[in-house]
């Protein structure tokens, strides 16, 4: 009779059954787990990726490329203006003019942040959206989620800062540009189309320790907006579409794929 190290398996006399140890078992229970959560949402962008190539993120490379051109135009001195009169947003501005901007905003890089970062987020979370649920659903939870945080601003100054929900009324004067509530709200959705649910649920613990331990400013507390504003829609989404996501139907046997 031989035997292994412990920790893979152990090897019986001829007849006898193979006795698996526990770190075997756990190792298992661990990728059963990992495919469960990510393996229909990789199938599909690796898929994508690998028969269509850049030809399947079109809306996201528009998208990169316009944050680029915002980025070069509004560090210029004759395009600053330009810039801001077409897509910054500010709290104390009239509501209308905020919501002809708020569209545009989102591919506008803050000024006091590395463009990198944006082009970045815009990239790897827009592309993925584009991928599993198209480009249409990627615009417009990117919209509801930049709108939500817009919203929010006026609401939280007009609450005040005694509330820890509020906001200083300084606030109404920051410029609120770039895509991160927009990129926040759509990781949620990918999440709760794909029934990722550990993903999604680290995606908004993260922002609620970001904005309790970390930065509780009006950035941080307008990622919080946009993360209820996408649950709204995935809550109206369950209540009229309650059927399980197609594209989570197609590729649900993944996990025992080889």
């Amino acid at each position: 009779m031989s035997r292994r190290r412990a920790g893979r398996r152990e090897e019986t006399a001829p007849g006898r059954r193979e006795v698996v140890v526990p770190e075997r078992r756990e190792a298992s229970l661990v990728r059963r787990a990992a495919r469960a959560e990510w393996g229909p949402l990789l199938l599909t962008v690796w898929s994508a990726l690998v028969a269509r190539k850049l030809r399947a993120i079109p809306v996201t490379l528009a998208a990169v490329c316009l944050t680029v051109v915002f980025q070069f135009v509004q560090n210029q001195p004759w395009g600053y203006q330009t810039v801001q009169d077409i897509g910054s947003v500010q709290a104390w501005e009239h509501l209308w003019v905020a919501l002809l901007r708020t569209p545009l905003s989102l591919f506008v890089p803050a000024l006091d942040l590395p463009v990198w970062g944006a082009l970045a987020q815009i990239l790897i979370v827009f592309g993925i959206a584009e991928i599993c649920v198209g480009w249409r659903q990627t615009l417009l939870i990117a919209y509801v989620a930049t709108l939500a945080g817009t919203m929010y601003a006026r609401i939280g100054i007009w609450i005040g800062p005694q509330s820890p929900l509020g906001l200083p009324d300084s606030d109404k004067y920051v410029v609120d540009t770039g895509p991160s509530a927009a990129v926040v709200g759509l990781a949620l959705f990918v999440c709760w189309r794909y029934r990722a649910w550990f993903t999604g649920a680290l995606v908004v613990l993260s922002m609620v320790f970001e904005v309790v331990f970390i930065k509780s400013n009006l950035a941080g507390k307008e990622h919080i907006a946009a993360l209820l504003g996408v649950l709204m829609v995935c809550g109206l989404w369950e209540v009229w579409r309650p059927s399980k996501p197609r594209d989570a139907q197609r590729v649900s046997g993944w996990g025992r794929r080889r």
